[in-house]
């Protein structure tokens, strides 16, 4: 959470709105039309007097499967576990009091029914079918205590998601041990938190399994942080591996390599740092004269710099490059060092760096492949897959606050591929995510909705609205507020398939859609 965005503030909303049980509509009540007469009560604040003998029609829709709504305010974050991805944690504030402290839950969503494919009416007993259509209500397995303002951070720890571990807007980070066995009730035991900021943005779990239960976070102060965390050690669970202060401003986003060897951060200063974390980079001579970065972007160089900050970060599948957006629509993309490429000596590293060649040197990174600049706000998701074709096809894709998506060819020098203005009409993308190796993209928004495009075909129209058959449209999903006000979908996760989808509400619910 960084910045200048919507989605970043902490919303204030009447605490009546909190109240969310009659947010939700069963099926049965989905496009339910609620007329009011004219001649009824009228609003004392009205100001349109000639429109009050006219109806109003509301149209509400919920298109979940299931619905988790313990929270009594905003959910900032969602996590889901990496061997079981119907246990989904969920973070934000444990009510709408500006005071509140921060609060997390943990929910199954495997007890949610699935809808038929065909409505009741097509079945031989209809109302048996319309009754056995209800919405699920999901329980809360475990709820997350001791922070004392917003968690706005979670993460399962890899890979087998052994420690639960929530960031909070407090500075803190606590640990639970999570003892989780198919057909038994997951178990959760306190490890253990620590506290070295004073506000944490993000947090991301390492998927090195050399180095498991490791996580990283990036802090207001622009400090990086890493720990491990021993599940089976109850005296200090927890244990500093890495900090990091070469960013001067507030580290926004920060994401591992697919091997888990690097880490990778960016800032609102307009700076990149490549992270040697364990070693790897060192041991093959590319690491800077920091002794800690394999590679290093700053606003110094004014073909990287981006006025503004730098917000959002994906990493190629394959480990070649990095993408990274910001302010204004800009998106930087920069080589990566490749480790298991030959190896070179420290000596020779050095010696390369004193005759200039580093940067011509594509093992080393930290060459700039790509200035990308065709949105008009900032870059606050990105997301890459590696498309099954011959040979694969790299799309990365972006969403900004301008509402827009735009896809990019990454084997086709980043050529537009599909640009799809208004994907969430004028309010702002707050997230973007493939489904693992496919075309299939999914987005939330401010506006509430969850919708997933096919971004096959339509390359050779330039710009697509979102309504048009050349957007790539496949499915939306309705059930949150949006508008801004009070509502809005923060976040979701979708598991390797996307048969799934679990969101994390700014009007405090967590919704389960079903594709």
């Amino acid at each position: 959470m960084a910045a200048p965005r919507d989605k970043g503030e902490k919303p204030t909303e009447d605490p009546s709105l909190a109240e969310n049980d009659d947010d939700l509509l069963d099926a049965d009540d989905a496009e339910e039309e609620i007329v009011e007469q004219g001649d009824g009560d009228v609003p004392m604040d009205s100001d349109d007097d000639e429109d009050q003998d006219q109806d109003q029609e509301i149209i509400m829709q919920n298109d979940s499967i299931a619905y988790f709504d313990d929270p009594r305010d905003s959910l900032f974050t969602i996590a889901q576990h990496p061997k079981h991805p119907s246990l989904v944690a969920v973070g934000g504030a444990a009510g709408p009091e500006d005071d509140a402290p921060g609060a997390g839950w943990v929910y199954d969503y495997s007890a949610a029914q699935s809808r038929p494919v065909l409505p009741a009416s097509f079945a031989s007993d209809p109302s048996s079918a319309a009754n056995n259509q209800q919405t699920t209500q999901l329980q809360s397995l475990f709820s997350l205590e001791g922070h004392t303002d917003s968690i706005n951070a979670l993460a399962w720890t890899q890979p087998e998601g052994e420690v639960l571990v929530s960031a909070g807007l407090d500075g803190r980070i606590r640990a639970w041990k999570a003892d989780v066995k198919p057909n038994v009730h997951a178990k959760f035991t306190f490890l253990g938190e620590a506290q070295e900021v004073e506000e944490i943005n993000w947090l991301q779990a390492c998927p090195s399994p050399s180095n498991p239960n490791a996580v990283a976070l990036g802090a207001s102060d622009g400090s990086v942080w890493v720990y491990t965390i021993d599940p089976n050690d109850t005296a200090s669970p927890l244990q500093i591996a890495q900090s990091y202060f070469l960013h001067t401003a507030s580290c926004t986003a920060g994401a591992w390599t697919p091997d888990g060897q690097l880490l990778i951060t960016v800032s609102e200063d307009s700076s990149l740092y490549v992270w040697d974390v364990w070693g790897n980079a060192a041991a093959k001579g590319l690491v800077g004269d920091n002794g800690q970065t394999a590679v290093s972007m700053t606003g110094e160089d004014q073909r990287f710099e981006v006025e503004g900050g730098l917000y959002s970060i994906a990493v190629d599948p394959k480990g070649g490059f990095v993408a990274v957006g910001g302010a204004g629509g800009q998106i930087r993309v920069v080589s990566l060092p490749r480790l298991s490429a030959g190896t070179q000596s420290a000596s020779q590293a050095r010696g390369a760096q004193r005759n200039n060649k580093t940067a011509a040197d594509p093992t080393s990174g930290g060459q700039i492949l790509a200035s990308l600049h065709v949105q008009s706000d900032s870059v606050e998701s990105l997301a890459l897959s590696l498309a099954s074709t011959t040979p694969p096809t790299v799309l990365l894709a972006a969403g900004a606050v301008d509402g827009s998506i735009v896809v990019f060819d990454a084997t086709r020098k980043f050529a537009v591929r599909r640009n799809i203005v208004g994907a969430h009409e004028e309010h702002s993308v707050v997230k973007v995510e493939f489904i693992k190796d496919s075309w299939i993209l999914t987005s939330c928004g401010m506006d509430g909705v969850v919708r997933r495009w096919d971004i096959r075909g339509g390359g050779a129209t330039p710009q697509n609205n979102a309504g048009s058959a050349d957007a790539g449209l496949l499915k939306e999903w309705k059930g949150h507020r949006g508008d801004g006000e009070g509502g809005g979908v923060l976040g979701f996760v979708q598991g390797q398939t996307g048969e799934r989808v679990a969101t994390a509400g700014d009007d405090g619910i967590s919704l389960i859609f079903e594709a």
